[in-house]
Parts: structure tokens; C-alpha cells; sequence
């Protein structure tokens, strides 16, 4: 008995220690969101409660959460689907043809739901049976690492909670914002055209709530602490199911208070740094990410002071390069990249040119001129695709993302349509795989999917066309064509990716500086591996003429042999010019891993 007692006592002690620590790193994040103190001190004791069994033996954070090995594939979970089994089933059958190739799977969110393709959650913590359980979702977990989205914004207004709300039962009745539909609301920023209130029939009478992007997407209110701790238990519990990186989808509208903008307040960015300080605790392996669809400056503010997210989604690589590649010149990209400060240590970029949504044009504010700018919306008009308005505070509508499926959006440049569609659809993803940060593909990148027209006439949802779901047979098929352009995109990214894999200077915190050739129509720039061993000079042709490239311009130096990692061409002379077909790529290096 005394051991006994004597081990309790030690047990009592760590407690005692832990809640300290605790306490130092949770409390004050916590008193920037909420003011009263006795909530602060509540809250602190809740949340270590809930936690304390859970917490990883080591507090250490985990500076290497990645390299250049690191590759994400996007996806919904029925993206590939067959007539015998339940998708996440033939999910996992399909990445067997990626395994060597990506790292990653982000699926896109898997639970039962009510709208928006999954972004409408009605239960955080059940998989939605028409894909499958959560024991498919380990399975790719097991062999994947998994990205899992945290739809914490919003819920569906078929959630229980949203149901309690409109009886007024506990806890939903407290859990969503209710608001006088005669207040100035002209402040809000919004990402839709829709009512930012909803009318809604209760059990107390007609109340406005708060939907930032539909009328099925109801704003949860953060300002009840309860709603934290509801959040905190999910983010645990995707933790436990295997999760890597936890996605905060549409994260930057969290927090609400009328008379401002309502987007990336002082309480949003607290509350994003005590989930990263959680899941450090709970497994240091596990990434934030933060999906914030704004102006690159005000994205980047989201990596704090290396204490918020820890990989940010590169919003402005998508339009950028579409417009690069549509009129054929580098100058946008360039000026992009220069004003691009390196991730700080722990952190990194979520590097993308195509997703579930749109092509957002936010982040093009301040770079393209105007003249670029409609020539890009109508470009894209041309090549089928479809553009989504948003309301501004002044009550006009501008655009707010294009819709299209990328392969369709290389359908050709600012002149029209033309031959170059692979090749120049090959250059955006190559340009984005070997730039600083963590690449992240598309499924229908992989699968060169045109635009699913017959999807929007169906939905009424223009982001339907880039979300086909292909019939698992019929994809097997086109990619057993070695003509179709499935199986010529899915080799050629394959084989980059693979050759990518494999080279330090590709790690996503490796050294990255623009170049500047004297020919415009070439996207050009340095990266250099961490120990100072490995350089790669990564040179785009953007046009679709060939191109020559003055090797002098980009110093290489003479004691070291170098060759291109993508033609295998060696270098011999390194005052020669290296010519460059339409849309091609090279990978300059002194050293091959």
C-alpha cells in the first residue's frame, strides 16, 4: 500500500507539473479571447481535462515535420468510384497506382453532410456511410499520411446542434450568432453573394442567424466557450484516427464582431495558436494548415511569429500562373516570388494550382493589371469555364474565383485555342513542384480531367465542373491508353515527382532566389539544399515558341558538372545557350541524388 501510495503521489506530482506547463503555454493565448477571467481559468482546467490522457511523451516540437519526400494528393472521397464497393474503398485501390509517386492524401471532408460537396458538416465524427467508415479512412491513413478538414467556421443547419438551436434545447440553442437584420452589417467582408443573415423558424419565434457562405452553412459562435471545447474534442479525435495535418477550412471568418471587416481578428489568430499548441502536445507530428483565400499579405499573416499555422495554402501561385501562362511572359511571377519572404523554421508553404474549389482571383489584387486581368476571365469564358461573383462591403458584386477544371484552363493562351494543351498544362505543374514549400496535386490534375459540364447543369454549382467523378473501370482504361492524355499526364507528372523526391534542394525550407534572364518568356530560379551541397536552377519556358536561355546568365560555375535532371542533357560548356522547346522545363544541377 504505501508503494502504492507513494506511486500516487509521484503521479499527483507530474499532474501538478503538467498542468503548469499547461497552463503557461494555453492561458494566455485564451485571455485574448476571452475577456473574463474566471471563463479563462475554467476553460484552462476543461481542455487540460479533456487532453491529459492523450498527451505525446515528448513536448518537443518537431522541426522536421517534412522534406522534399513530401507530395499531397487533393481528393474527394468518391472522386473514383465503383459499382461494387463503397468509394474510400476504391480510393484506396486507386492510390495503389501513386504509391512511390505521393506521401499524402488529403480527402476532402468525409462525413455525413447536407450541401457543398461536404463542407456543409452534419456529424464531425462519423464518415459518411455512402463512402465508407472511418476503418477505410485508417486504411488510407496507414499508407498515406492524412489530411482531414476541420469544416469549423460553420455547420450544416441539419446538425443536431443547428436542430437545438431552433428548439432551444442545450447546447446548440447557445452554439450559433444570432443578429438584428436591421444592423450595419456593410463592414462584413464577404466570400459570396448570398444573405449574410438567415431567417430561421424557432421554438421562441423568427431569429436572423449568421451564414457567412449559404443558407445551409451556419456560423458557429466562438464567443461561447463551449463551442471551443466542442472544436478541441473533434481536432482530438481526428488526431486519434490518424490524421497528420489538421485543415482549418475558411478559417479566417471565425470570429465575428460588427463594425469590422470580421475577417483575421486579433481572436481569430489566437484561437489558431492554441490549436497548434494542442496538437503539439498531442502529437508533435501533426500540421495546422490554414485555408485563408485573401491577398497575399494578408495570408502570410496567418504563420504569425512562427507560432500560428504551420503551412499556409499558396493562394496566389494558381491565378499567377495561369497568367504567366496565358500571355507568355514571366514579369507577374517574378515580381510574386521576390516579394515571397522564405516560411519561418517549422513552418511551410502549401504549394497548389488547382483544388476542389476555384481559381481564386483575390489574391491577384495589386499584381495583374487590368488589361490581364479580363483577358484571363475571358480567356476562361472561352475555354468553358464559369465565374463566381462575390458581394463587396459597398453592396456591388465582383468576381470572386474561376471555375474550370485546370487541364481545360491550358487549353491555350491570350490568342486562342491551340496544340499546346499537355505541354503547357506539364510546365504549370512542373513550375509548382519545384518551388519552395510542399507541392499539393489535384486528383483531376493527376487524371488531365476536362471540364464537367454536365455536373453544374446538374448541381446548379459552378465549382461542380471540376469535380467529375470518374467511374473506376473507365479510368483503368484511359490509362492503359498510352495516347489518352490521362495516361500521358498521369507518367510524365509521375516520373517529375519521383526525380523531385529525390533532391535536397527541393526540401520545402531550401534556399530559393528569383532569377532574371534577359528573355521575358522565361520563369526562372534558384534552390539551393539546406547543407549548401546541392543547386538547382529551375528554368520555364512560358511560350509557345522555343526559347533560348544564355547559360552565363544564371552563373553557373565552371568546377562543377551539371546537367538537367528532367532531358538527362549534360552541360559541356557553360557559356553555351540551352535551348528550351515550347513549354518545356529543366532542372539545372551540380549534383543528382
Amino acid at each position: 500500500m504505501q508503494k502504492s501510495k507513494h506511486f500516487t503521489s509521484q503521479q499527483q506530482a507530474q499532474t501538478t507539473k503538467d498542468f503548469k506547463y499547461f497552463s503557461t503555454k494555453i492561458e494566455p493565448l485564451l485571455r485574448k479571447v476571452y475577456e473574463d477571467r474566471q471563463t479563462v481559468e475554467r476553460l484552462v482546467e476543461q481542455i487540460f481535462s479533456l487532453l491529459q490522457e492523450h498527451f505525446s511523451d515528448s513536448v518537443t516540437e518537431n522541426l522536421e515535420k517534412w522534406s522534399q519526400n513530401e507530395v499531397v494528393m487533393i481528393t474527394y472521397g468518391d472522386s473514383v468510384c465503383a459499382s461494387d464497393e463503397k468509394p474510400l474503398v476504391t480510393l484506396d485501390r486507386f492510390l495503389e497506382n501513386l504509391q512511390g509517386t505521393i506521401t499524402g492524401v488529403h480527402i476532402l471532408p468525409f462525413c455525413p453532410y447536407s450541401s457543398d460537396d461536404g463542407f456543409a458538416v452534419i456529424d464531425y465524427l462519423q464518415v459518411n456511410p455512402e463512402l465508407g467508415s472511418w476503418q477505410d479512412v485508417e486504411t488510407i491513413a496507414q499508407k498515406f499520411d492524412l489530411m482531414a478538414d476541420l469544416v469549423l467556421n460553420h455547420v450544416s443547419s441539419q446538425s443536431t446542434w443547428f436542430e437545438q438551436f431552433k428548439q432551444g434545447i442545450k447546447p446548440g440553442c447557445d452554439y450559433f450568432i444570432e443578429a438584428d437584420p436591421l444592423a450595419d452589417l456593410s463592414t462584413v467582408v464577404r466570400p459570396r453573394s448570398s444573405e449574410l443573415l438567415v431567417k430561421v423558424d424557432t421554438a421562441q419565434g423568427q431569429k436572423y442567424v449568421w451564414a457567412t457562405f449559404s443558407a445551409d452553412q451556419v456560423d458557429l459562435n466562438f464567443s461561447n466557450p463551449d463551442v471551443l471545447i466542442e472544436v478541441i474534442k473533434v481536432i482530438l479525435f481526428y488526431v486519434q484516427k490518424g490524421a497528420k495535418y489538421i485543415r482549418l477550412d475558411a478559417v479566417g471568418y471565425l470570429w465575428k464582431c460588427i463594425g469590422t471587416y470580421c475577417i483575421h481578428l486579433p481572436q481569430t489568430h489566437a484561437l489558431i495558436k492554441l490549436f497548434r499548441e494542442i496538437t503539439q502536445m498531442l502529437n508533435p507530428d501533426v500540421a495546422i494548415i490554414t485555408e485563408t483565400n485573401v491577398p497575399n499579405r494578408e495570408n502570410l499573416s496567418y504563420f504569425g511569429n512562427r507560432d500560428e499555422a504551420h503551412m499556409i495554402y499558396n493562394f496566389s501561385l494558381p491565378p499567377l500562373i495561369l497568367n504567366a501562362l496565358l500571355q507568355g511572359k514571366s514579369e507577374h511571377l517574378k515580381t510574386w516570388m521576390m516579394s515571397m519572404p522564405p516560411a519561418p523554421m517549422g513552418c511551410a508553404y502549401f504549394n497548389f494550382t488547382a483544388s476542389h474549389d476555384g481559381i481564386g482571383l483575390r489574391p491577384t489584387e495589386g499584381l495583374l493589371t487590368e488589361n490581364e486581368y479580363k483577358t484571363m476571365l475571358e480567356m476562361m469564358r472561352q475555354f468553358g469555364g464559369k465565374i463566381s461573383m462575390r458581394r463587396k462591403p459597398d453592396g456591388t458584386e465582383s468576381p470572386y474565383e474561376i471555375n474550370i477544371s485546370l487541364f481545360d484552363a491550358m487549353k491555350g493562351t491570350a490568342k486562342g485555342e491551340d496544340e499546346w494543351q499537355i505541354e503547357r498544362f506539364l510546365c504549370s505543374q512542373t513550375i509548382m513542384m519545384a518551388l519552395e514549400g510542399v507541392p499539393a496535386f489535384y486528383i483531376h490534375s493527376f487524371l488531365a480531367t476536362p471540364n464537367h459540364h454536365a455536373g453544374v447543369a446538374e448541381t446548379g454549382h459552378n465549382r461542380s465542373i471540376n469535380r467529375y467523378k470518374w467511374n473506376y473501370e473507365e479510368l483503368e482504361a484511359k490509362l492503359k491508353d498510352p495516347k489518352s492524355p490521362q495516361a500521358i499526364v498521369m507518367k510524365e507528372m509521375s516520373q517529375r515527382i519521383q526525380i523531385r523526391r529525390r533532391q535536397p534542394a527541393f526540401h520545402p525550407n531550401a534556399t530559393q532566389y528569383t532569377l532574371h534572364p534577359m528573355n521575358p518568356s522565361l520563369f526562372a530560379f534558384w534552390r539551393q539544399s539546406i547543407y549548401r551541397d546541392q543547386s538547382i536552377f529551375c528554368i520555364n519556358n512560358l511560350s509557345d515558341r522555343t526559347q533560348e536561355l544564355q547559360l552565363t546568365d544564371i552563373n553557373l560555375i565552371c568546377i562543377d558538372p551539371w546537367h538537367d535532371l528532367l532531358s538527362g542533357r549534360i552541360i559541356e560548356d557553360i557559356n553555351d545557350r540551352f535551348v528550351l522547346q515550347p513549354y518545356q522545363s529543366a532542372w539545372i544541377t551540380n549534383l543528382e541524388f
